[in-house]
């Protein structure tokens, strides 16, 4: 007989185990995903962080998870110099594209300033606002015949 439950505080084990076998199946249909976190951060002289990026690249796709600048520190081009970084990187990992998504008050025309299109959103998340998903081609066609 089977049981099913809802968890509050899964086993991190039990999470990685569900995961694990979704990223296998994943791959007899696609091959693997190459999955490689990724992580880039600005510090001060004293090793204090002062802004960061994180994401991953997988599938030849680099996803951006969150961009944060202490609020002192914004204007002056971090924002913009870590999102570079971060699709210089990607494409040195063969990534052809890269995805995110911003809440409305976040940033939203930061990224489409710098090439990203809106392919979708979802309202009210939070309630009177928007999740914002967005994408940007970092290679061409032609190029991608060499990744």
């Amino acid at each position: 007989m089977m049981h099913i439950s809802i968890e509050d505080k899964p086993r991190a084990e039990d999470c990685d185990f569900v995961r694990n076998r979704l990223h296998e199946h994943n791959a007899t249909m696609v091959g693997p995903d190459n999955y490689a976190p990724l992580a880039i951060f600005v510090r001060d002289d004293t090793g204090s962080i002062r802004g960061g990026l994180l994401g991953e690249t997988f599938w030849q796709w680099l996803h951006i998870s969150i961009v944060w600048v202490n609020e002192s520190d914004r204007g002056q081009g971090l924002g913009t110099r870590l999102l570079a970084l971060a699709e210089e990187e990607g494409i040195k990992r063969g990534c052809i594209s890269a995805f995110l998504d911003s809440l409305s008050f976040q940033a939203p025309d930061f990224y489409l300033k710098r090439g990203y299109e809106i392919w979708g959103e979802l309202k009210d998340l939070p309630v009177g606002h928007r999740r914002i998903f967005l994408q940007k081609k970092l290679v061409s066609g032609e190029d991608r015949q060499q990744v």
